[in-house]
């Protein structure tokens, strides 16, 4: 199966916008987009507004990751942002943390769902996967923490990778009801490429190591990531 590649824009280059977003909307299967409160996590990144200067020049959907302690506050403006996308027939992915959803998963999925996104949920790297389990069937993507949220660069976390281990067989035991992406957040690089895809992984968040660090040029940086990942899933 093709990975889906997934470049996390909290590493792009905000003095070239544009010019990035042009050169990804051939090459990228959606863009990733961390929105982070600064209490769920202890710092604070993309938001609404920057959603809505990029929605009207993307050609792919934006992919909500919302590291936030109360992820229903951020559906409208969302709804708002991607609208230049939503009406171009582009539905865009809105995924909380599953450690926020006690209590609210399944009304908050909905929530999601009638704003016109695709409902994902991301994991951190210690949470059970049973947190997720009652509404896994509803889901479009679960998105895998391999570090601990909040900061680009972390230490990758191989204890993770069970987790993905456990989704894949999952989703492999019944595809009719699962029909989620297994995606994996932090550390996606030449390194773990191999062992990622052989948990199970579908869809590659990459960030400074996997892509933008790669060549001040991303058209060439995006050449050596592809090359990195043709070598690591060839061995």
């Amino acid at each position: 199966m093709k990975k889906l590649i997934n470049p996390s824009l909290m590493c792009m280059d905000f003095l070239a916008i544009r010019e990035q977003i042009t050169v990804l909307n051939k090459r990228a299967d959606m863009y990733h987009f961390d929105i982070m409160d600064g209490h769920f996590v202890p710092n604070i990144t993309l938001s609404p507004d920057i959603a809505g200067a990029i929605a009207p020049i993307s050609e792919i959907p934006l992919d909500f990751h919302l590291m936030c302690t109360d992820p229903g506050l951020f559906i409208e403006p969302l709804e708002k942002a991607v609208r230049p996308l939503t009406e171009r027939g582009v539905k865009s992915f809105l995924s909380p943390h599953a450690e926020v959803m006690s209590g609210c998963g399944f009304r908050l999925l909905d929530r999601i769902v009638s704003a016109g996104f695709r409902p994902g949920i991301a994991i951190n790297p210690e949470t059970p996967l049973s947190m997720i389990e009652a509404y896994m069937h509803k889901l479009d993507k679960i998105t895998f923490m391999s570090v601990d949220p909040g900061f680009s660069g972390a230490a990758f976390i191989p204890e993770a990778l069970d987790k993905v281990r456990q989704a894949a067989e999952i989703k492999k035991s019944d595809p009719e009801r699962y029909h989620f992406i297994i995606e994996i957040d932090g550390s996606c690089n030449k390194k773990t490429y191999r062992l990622l895809s052989d948990a199970g992984i579908e869809s590659f968040i990459v960030g400074s190591s996997g892509l933008f660090g790669n060549d001040p040029d991303l058209t060439a940086a995006w050449d050596i990531m592809q090359k990195d990942i043709a070598e690591a899933l060839a061995e």
